[in-house]
């Protein structure tokens, strides 16, 4: 975006592409960064991270600057503001559509008490019917204790052909191990890849969606020579949003048609493409768990 401010202190060119403001950690902080912004002359603005910081910017903003934020919650997606982190519905569509290739139609989800607990279920059942998999009401379960019984009495007596394990932490682990010990097929989704889960035994042989390993790497390395910090989902996040605007800023089209265009952008973390109703698609890999690391063994396109 061209815009001319000052950024503690420093002053920034009309020419700059971008300006880097400050969100703090409360909405008015971020709103009080939009209004500069927009005063300033931006077209386009990436972020906040969290999702209130971000319905309220769109709100400030108005309908003709588009908000790009990097939340993960879909639920706040509309009018200007297009949810850009990896969201639940991006990481189910991957590992479940993967799942179904492999012959597991009947799958089950299960999920610690909690609002992403929720989100990430609502998410496997909408994408499960894409599939042709059968996908009864998910498990809420707060430990371990009967996970395998109260699975048979969800399936008709018998487990069903994998369980899908999106929400990682809380009893995540124990959950696993209960699992594995069934022999059921573990199923993940991105929050997988922040945990090693190679290190975790109840995870090898489990499936996990997650942003390519090849093209994410060669990222990662080059950031980490450069910060001397390790790379993660919302660093290529964020370099993949400023590219995409550097992008539609040179075509003269940073504005929501030219989000929606229809060739989508390809990034880091993968494909993806932003739709009308401001969700956005992306092409995540599906990783196996083997022995010591994580292998790619397929991909989802948009």
């Amino acid at each position: 975006m061209a815009a001319t401010a000052s950024l503690g202190g420093i002053p920034i060119d009309q020419s700059a592409e971008v300006m880097v403001l400050d969100a703090g950690d409360s909405s008015a902080s971020a709103v009080a960064a939009a209004r500069q912004a927009k005063a300033a002359g931006a077209q386009m603005i990436l972020g906040p991270l969290f999702s209130g910081q971000s319905k309220a910017v769109a709100a400030t903003v108005g309908r003709g600057v588009p908000v790009v934020t990097l939340s993960n919650d879909s639920s706040i997606a509309g009018e200007n503001l297009f949810v850009f982190g990896v969201t639940p519905q991006q990481s189910a569509r991957a590992v479940i559509g993967f799942a179904a290739t492999r012959g597991k139609r009947n799958i089950t989800t299960v999920v610690p008490p909690g609002a992403f607990g929720t989100l990430s279920a609502a998410a496997a059942r909408q994408v499960a019917g894409q599939f042709g998999v059968t996908m009864p009401a998910p498990l809420v379960a707060g430990d371990a204790s009967g996970l395998v019984s109260r699975l048979r009495e969800l399936n008709g007596g018998k487990l069903p052909d994998a369980v899908y394990l999106p929400v990682v932490g809380g009893p995540f682990e124990a959950q696993a191990a209960a699992l594995k010990q069934a022999g059921v097929q573990l199923l993940g989704s991105e929050q997988w890849s922040s945990i090693a889960p190679f290190r975790i035994p109840p995870l090898i042989g489990g499936w996990f969606a997650a942003p390519d390993p090849v093209r994410f790497e060669a990222f990662a390395i080059a950031l980490e020579e450069t910060v001397e910090a390790e790379a993660g989902i919302v660093a290529g996040l964020t370099f993949d949003a400023v590219e995409m605007a550097r992008i539609l800023g040179r075509l003269g089209r940073q504005d929501r048609k030219g989000l929606l265009r229809d060739a989508g952008f390809d990034g880091v973390l993968g494909p993806y493409r932003f739709r009308p109703d401001g969700e956005c698609e992306r092409g995540l890999a599906v990783l196996s768990v083997v022995e010591g690391a994580t292998t790619l063994i397929g991909a989802s396109a948009v």
